[in-house]
């Protein structure tokens, strides 16, 4: 069955039309970043393109032609545009450079009316290495934040340059175009069918990546402390069962003097001395390592595979660092140090509770002997 080319254009006209609009109108309910709006633009101009192309021989030339090609180019440059933005990289001027660079070439083969096969195998190309492009930034934002989402628009857009690539073969080799392109081939009119089913596949899956991710933000929120980045008790209990029964150390931290400091100076003072533990602890924990905030000035941090003379040595690191931090600070009458508590878990003993408990123990021997020092709790010593 032979497909009329002139009524797929309208078709895909009218399909990026819709979705441009709701796009455009989802961006400007002020929820979402400023992709939406990049997307939204993006399909209205292939819309606009995609039905004056459709004009053909009912409108002049420079029109549907050129017109047509040119507004259709600049809609899949900002389909890269949106994906970029998405992924929070910046856009800078040579993307607009690019624009007007690969329209030129454009200019100059329509200016042949009957270089329809030129025509195609350009805007075939262009539109192929716009698809990787995309498919490009979609790669790394699975690395980057593991969106399995943007797996789906990875495998639409390298579906869709192939269908670019094979069109340019098929241009470049005049089987596709001709002085009368709507009359053609069974080929190219199934390639512009399998575009429609495409473009919403496509809008579809950056609909799911955004929800993806603001689930994936929701959730970040709610396991985590908002003035310091560290866990809070919900997401440490969420970490825990992955921990098994490997060896782990246990730190439990106490900022010394905080209420004093938040009487002399206030709580912003306060909360700016909790933000600079956070940030010093992180500097020497490593990535894999926990930190959590228990509530108020007590913090604890999970070290695993760490042996208790490890966990001790990390822990002087950490206190001494955040003791030269806080001297630092001139605008401090009251300067906090800390107080820290060490208890190590071997292979056989999986309780973590019981580990909370010798730490605990420890942290309060630390207080005894006049705070700012760390203390280990030893095979000597019995928890409470």
């Amino acid at each position: 069955m032979l497909l009329d080319l002139r009524t797929i254009y309208f078709i895909v006209a009218v399909s990026c039309f819709v979705l441009g609009v709701l796009q455009l109108a989802a961006y400007a309910t002020g929820r979402f970043e400023r992709w939406p709006l990049w997307w939204g633009l993006s399909n209205l101009l292939v819309g606009v393109g995609s039905f004056l192309v459709a004009l053909r021989n009912l409108v002049p030339t420079s029109v549907s032609i050129d017109g047509g090609n040119i507004v259709t180019i600049a809609g899949y440059m900002l389909m890269f545009f949106a994906v970029r933005v998405f992924s929070g990289r910046a856009l800078d001027r040579t993307f607009w450079r690019a624009i007007m660079l690969v329209s030129v070439p454009v200019v100059l083969i329509v200016s042949d009316p009957s270089a329809v096969s030129a025509r195609l195998l350009y805007v075939s190309v262009i539109c192929c290495l716009c698809d990787l492009a995309v498919a490009r930034e979609a790669i790394g934002i699975v690395r980057r934040e593991r969106l399995y989402s943007a797996a789906l628009l990875v495998g639409l857009y390298t579906c869709t340059a192939a269908i670019f690539a094979v069109r340019s073969i098929l241009a470049a080799t005049g089987e596709i175009g001709g002085p009368d392109p709507f009359g053609g081939s069974a080929i190219h009119s199934w390639m512009a069918v399998s575009a429609v089913a495409f473009i919403m596949l496509r809008s579809m899956a950056m609909v799911l990546m955004a929800a993806e991710r603001s689930r994936n933000q929701l959730t970040v929120l709610a396991h985590h402390d908002p003035l310091t980045g560290a866990l809070n008790r919900g997401g440490l209990a969420q970490h825990l069962p992955a921990l098994g029964s490997q060896p782990v150390s246990l730190l439990i931290i106490d900022i010394d003097h905080f209420k004093q400091l938040n009487d002399r100076h206030g709580h912003a003072a306060g909360d700016d001395v909790l933000r600079l533990f956070a940030r010093v602890s992180r500097g020497i924990m490593r990535s894999d390592d926990l930190l959590a905030r228990q509530g108020g000035d007590e913090f604890l941090a999970v070290l695993k595979n760490v042996s208790r003379e490890d966990a001790v040595a990390i822990a002087e690191r950490i206190r001494l660092a955040f003791t030269a931090a806080v001297m630092q600070r001139p605008d401090l009458a009251v300067f906090p140090t800390l107080s820290i508590g060490v208890a190590a878990r071997e292979e056989s003993d999986g309780d973590f509770e019981r580990l909370m408990q010798k730490a605990d123990e420890a942290l309060y021997r630390s207080k005894r002997e006049g705070r700012n020092r760390v203390e280990a709790f030893g095979e000597n010593q019995q928890a409470a």
